[in-house]
C-alpha cells in the first residue's frame, strides 16, 4: 500500500465524428477529453477519470481520490500541481484526515518539460498511454 501519491491530467484530442462528453481545454486549445491519473512511486496506476476536457481539474480530482479511501490506509500525501491548488485542497482537508496535498511547481525560470520529483511518474504513465493506438486518441 503506497503513502505517496501523485496526480495529474492530460487532454487528449478527440476522434472525428464524437460528439459524446468532449470539449475543449483553454489553456492547450484542444478539442476533446482529458484524463486524470493517480499513481504511487512506482507509477502503478490506482484510478482514472475520464471526462469531457473544458471541466476543471480540481473539480474532477475528486472523483478520482474518492474511490480510494477505504483502500489506501497508508495514504500520508498527494502530489499535483497548481491546477489543483484551490478546489482540491479544500476537499483533502476536509475529507482526508492525515493526508496533505502538496502543490509542486516546475523551477521559475526553466522552459519546457522538466521532471518534478516524484510527479514524473504520473507523466511516464501518460507517456505510456501514447504507445497504445487507442489510448494516443479518444
Amino acid at each position: 500500500m503506497p503513502s505517496l501519491l501523485s496526480i495529474d491530467s492530460q487532454s487528449v484530442k478527440v476522434a472525428p465524428f464524437v460528439g459524446q462528453a468532449t470539449g475543449v481545454d483553454g489553456n492547450k486549445k484542444l478539442n476533446g477529453r482529458k484524463r486524470h491519473v493517480i499513481t504511487d512511486t512506482l507509477g502503478l496506476i490506482w484510478g482514472v477519470v475520464v471526462h469531457a476536457a473544458n471541466l476543471a481539474d480540481g473539480t474532477m480530482a475528486q472523483r478520482v481520490v474518492d474511490p480510494l479511501l477505504g483502500y489506501l490506509d497508508r495514504m500520508k500525501k498527494i502530489l499535483a500541481d497548481e491546477a489543483y491548488e484551490k478546489v482540491l485542497r479544500e476537499w483533502v482537508t476536509s475529507n482526508l484526515m492525515g493526508v496533505e496535498l502538496e502543490i509542486s511547481a516546475n523551477p521559475p525560470h526553466t522552459q519546457g518539460f522538466v521532471p518534478v520529483q516524484w510527479r514524473w511518474v504520473s507523466e511516464r504513465s501518460f507517456g505510456m498511454f501514447n504507445f497504445f493506438r487507442r489510448l494516443d486518441k479518444d
